[in-house]
């Protein structure tokens, strides 16, 4: 016999491991499952885990897709459709090759007798927040209701994010536009330019040579330039993908000037729409914070949390575990410290992530109305700059010949 790792959590929401002997993965799991224990992952002993289930980094799904599935399959579970059958008919009418893939893998494992959470879960593919929850659906009976809140909680969270990205469009191809429009005028107008002083024998000003030899140089090493660009940010892509790397971004990212205090903002919404959501769904808290904390984006938070979550572990309220972080804003504590002593966290923390959605929203919409003029302005010195600097010479011929 085998010997297996498990990671389970009881009814109160206490995370166990254990070291068992069986012979096979699936029997630990419904040994434990009719023991009334959630099983988060089982590994073999000096092995890796059989389920990346709640891992920080997972193949990417298309989540407005997932996002259809989901409202699909509420809607045949509410309508007393078998869950096997379900899956079966949108198996088959997925537009995405990929979910469809998944989803008749999900049915395969659920036609072999698997929970329908258990056969998510060995995907690693799904959300670990999609997958507890279902897990809590499973065990109280009202898989329907816990499915149509990840259905809503899916909808704001892509709402959210279509929202900051549509904001960042037109700024970017803005600052794309003026970087365009600098190289040319620097490779290729004042290389010209710099041919016809060369062919006149003009006497040049000090500023128009300095600007004639960034222009020249420039010219020779633009593909250089380019090229070098394109491998340092493949290489730093590649170099942040490590976790102490991340968490070296993020602290940089946290310690910007307005850009920081938007982005922790936004990672703190993320995290109470989560926690708020799993706990609706009936989660413990511990639990419901283990999954929230690994389903954040930001790996310098992640950490944060998990010590927040050993902290509640030992019996502290999740306010003073979230102090503790030094990161998490002073006003989202206090109002998580009301929603605990209240007795309404889920509905307090729902607050949190409203508040903070639109605050990230009106901070951003005021940090990108100032982009523009500042890129207006930058430009037109630019211009003038180098309008002055190479038709100087010109004014100068023109004296001369008087």
């Amino acid at each position: 016999m085998a010997e297996w790792v498990l990671k389970v959590a009881d009814a109160r929401g206490e995370i166990h491991h254990h070291t068992v002997e069986a012979e096979t993965e699936q029997e630990l799991r419904d040994k434990y499952t009719q023991q009334g224990y959630l099983v988060y992952s089982v590994r073999r002993r000096g092995g890796v885990a059989a389920l990346p289930a709640l891992s920080g980094r997972r193949p990417r799904l298309n989540m407005e897709r997932f996002l259809v599935f989901n409202q699909q399959f509420v809607t045949l579970v509410k309508a007393g459709l078998p869950i096997l059958k379900g899956l079966e008919l949108l198996a088959e009418r997925l537009t995405d090759p990929r979910l469809s893939q998944h989803i008749s893998a999900v049915r395969d494992e659920v036609r072999n007798g698997a929970l329908l959470s258990e056969a998510f879960r060995r995907q690693g593919v799904f959300p670990g927040i999609y997958v507890t929850s279902v897990m809590a659906g499973e065990k109280s009976g009202s898989l329907a209701e816990v499915l149509d809140r990840y259905v809503a909680y899916q909808k704001l969270a892509l709402a959210v994010r279509k929202k900051l990205i549509l904001s960042l469009i037109y700024p970017s191809l803005l600052v794309a536009l003026v970087i365009g429009l600098v190289v040319f005028l620097i490779t290729y107008v004042v290389p010209s330019f710099a041919e016809l002083y060369k062919s006149l024998s003009a006497q040049l000003p000090q500023v128009t040579l300095i600007l004639i030899a960034v222009g020249t140089t420039a010219r020779n090493y633009v593909l250089a330039g380019v090229a070098a660009l394109a491998v340092a940010a493949v290489a730093f892509r590649f170099w942040a993908r490590g976790e102490a790397a991340a968490e070296k971004v993020d602290r940089i990212k946290l310690r910007t000037p307005l850009a920081g205090e938007i982005w922790i903002k936004y990672q703190v919404a993320q995290f109470a729409r989560i926690l708020g959501t799993l706990l609706v769904g009936g989660i413990p808290l511990v639990q419901a914070l283990e999954t929230a904390s690994e389903s954040v984006g930001s790996g310098l938070l992640r950490k944060a949390l998990q010590k927040t979550e050993r902290l509640v572990k030992e019996g502290q309220p999740l306010s003073a575990g979230l102090t503790a972080t030094g990161i998490i804003p002073g006003l989202a504590v206090d109002m998580i410290e009301v929603g605990e002593s209240t007795g309404a966290l889920p509905t307090m923390l729902a607050s949190v992530a409203e508040f903070y959605e639109d605050d990230v929203n009106t901070r951003l919409t005021a940090a990108l109305s100032l982009i523009e003029p500042s890129i207006m302005i930058f430009m037109g010195m630019f211009v003038a700059f180098v309008l002055v600097a190479l038709y100087l010479p010109i004014f100068s011929l023109a004296d001369t010949l008087r």
